[in-house]
């Protein structure tokens, strides 16, 4: 399980933890400016382990040597949000995922096991080209032919929005943790406390988790 400490990681989290009867998780730590998310993994772990038995070891990668360096963007450099030249925003990090799910695809080559779960999603995907349903299908079978497996890349958010995301954290019974413990926000901002979440408010990422809030609390009649 890709897991960040973010809202859409632990949905996924959850999910698979709901499915599946263990479910070991990884961390990359890439020198991402909003590092603090790294921070709340352990508490929302803690949090789901007293909820699912099937929780297992985590892992951490350092990326820090090599990310930052191939790419300067506004998620690891001091770079100002917003719409670069590309028409991308400059918080895409390229080859970020498909970096993450090849070192994730070695750790379960290792760890004997075939399913690699991922919080990605096209529907709430601030355009990033990492984060489509062709994209995650190419490299399932470009990680099935180079490690001679059968990989399964599980993508349960990938045609879901934030509002939904909410909706499947509290199907699950983890709402409240996805409110007070996992981190969005681009700017690392954990000072300011929404009805949301903790964030800046302004940045892309709270934007969208916000706007998703709403929605779903429009959906419950709240």
């Amino acid at each position: 399980m890709l897991f960040s400490g973010g809202q859409d990681s632990t949905a996924c989290l959850a999910w698979a933890l709901d499915r599946f009867g263990r479910v070991e998780t990884v961390g990359f730590d890439y020198g991402q400016r909003h590092a603090v998310e790294l921070t709340c993994r352990g508490p929302i772990r803690h949090a789901l382990g007293a909820r699912w038995a099937g929780l297992g070891p985590d892992w951490m990668v350092d990326l820090r040597g090599s990310l930052p360096q191939l790419s300067e963007t506004a998620l690891t450099a001091d770079v100002a949000i917003g719409m670069g030249q590309e028409g991308l925003p400059t918080t895409f990090v390229p080859g970020r995922n498909l970096l993450f799910l090849t070192y994730a695809a070695a750790l379960a080559y290792r760890r004997g096991l075939r399913r690699l779960v991922g919080g990605i999603c096209e529907t709430d995907f601030s355009g990033y080209p990492d984060c489509r349903d062709d994209t995650i299908k190419a490299m399932q079978v470009a990680l099935n032919l180079g490690l001679e497996r059968r990989f399964v890349l599980e993508t349960p958010l990938m045609w879901l929005d934030k509002a939904q995301t909410f909706a499947l954290a509290e199907r699950l019974g983890v709402l409240e943790v996805t409110v007070e413990l996992t981190h969005t926000c681009y700017r690392g901002d954990r000072t300011h406390r929404h009805d949301w979440g903790y964030g800046c408010g302004t940045c892309p990422a709270c934007a969208l988790r916000e706007a998703g809030w709403r929605r779903f609390q429009e959906g419950r009649g709240g």
